[in-house]
């Protein structure tokens, strides 16, 4: 009996490509629409797309070049990948495959494994100081270049593992902005995907065949914080569907008088003036909070 597994069926091939298209448009209109509320790039820039060789940055990659086709503006790509000197990193595959879509591209190499070997301690996380270093040099990269803006490819649900890492870690809310100015004030960064699903970004790269290389530094670190918050977010999705979706949105829909910090809120100076207000306590008493969601009650039940 033949190992080779059977060829698909022309009913197959169809619905496999239907989901496919389906599958474009929405990641395309996701980030699309990112772009879009937060102004991410207009017409004229010089986007540094930062490509690690993972999945989401490969389907950053990927979408851009698809809207810098179609997008009503005009803006430049050009591809910048770090070569951090991991041992057995395939070095062709990245040059070969953006020499495939005749995209500029820049392989820059810095041994930055090296510095987080010999820094970290065996069995402690190496992700923050990996992240330093390589910003560094990304930073530096796009001002030889004259980026205008840098895209990462962070999806929604890093940004949500990392309200969560704050929280739970840092004692902070905080998570990724989709926009953000960097510390010396010379760079625009960017992240396109904020309204796209990991899931939908592992589904697109089997589609894509893309030549996935994993990072052997962090990625083969299964006990990392961030690696715990996903599996618990994952689980709650799985058990409470919609859960995340409604997670994601109250980052957007923030109410900083029903909060604690006296930064964003004028706590100290709060007097009564008489006058309705609609942030006030009202605005809660006429919701009931469930494990199945939000139960609204009836006017005057309270």
């Amino acid at each position: 009996m033949s190992g080779k597994a059977a060829a698909p069926t022309a009913r197959q091939a169809s619905k496999a490509a239907f989901e496919a298209n389906k599958l474009a448009k929405w990641l395309r209109r996701g980030v699309g629409q990112a772009i879009a509320d937060y102004n991410m790039i207009e017409d004229g820039d010089k986007v540094m797309v930062c490509l690690s060789g993972g999945k989401d940055s490969f389907g950053l990659l990927d979408v851009l070049l698809y809207l810098r086709e179609h997008a009503p503006i005009r803006f430049d790509i050009v591809v910048v990948n770090l070569d951090q000197k991991q041992p057995g990193f395939p070095a062709d595959v990245l040059p070969a495959y953006l020499a495939g879509l005749g995209v500029p591209f820049r392989i820059e190499e810095q041994d930055t494994y090296s510095i987080v070997k010999r820094l970290v301690p065996e069995g402690k996380t190496t992700c923050s100081l990996c992240s330093r270093l390589r910003r560094g040099v990304l930073y530096r990269v796009a001002a030889e270049l004259g980026a205008t803006k840098i895209a990462l490819g962070h999806h929604r649900d890093d940004i949500l593992e990392t309200l969560f890492l704050n929280m739970f870690f840092g004692g902070k809310m905080k998570a990724m902005s989709p926009k953000l100015v960097t510390d010396d004030g010379r760079h625009v960064v960017i992240r396109p995907m904020a309204y796209v699903r990991e899931h939908d970004l592992e589904a697109w790269a089997k589609v894509r065949q893309f030549p996935i290389i994993p990072c052997n530094l962090c990625g083969s670190q299964p006990n990392l914080q961030r690696a715990q918050v996903k599996r618990m977010l994952r689980d709650w999705e799985k058990r409470f569907p919609g859960r995340i979706e409604t997670l994601f949105r109250s980052m957007a829909n923030v109410v900083p008088s029903h909060l604690l910090d006296a930064q964003l809120h004028d706590f100290r100076n709060l007097r009564a003036t008489g006058v309705p207000d609609p942030q006030g306590d009202i605005a809660f008493d006429v919701e009931e909070f469930s494990n199945d969601g939000v139960v609204s009650l009836p006017p005057g039940v309270l």
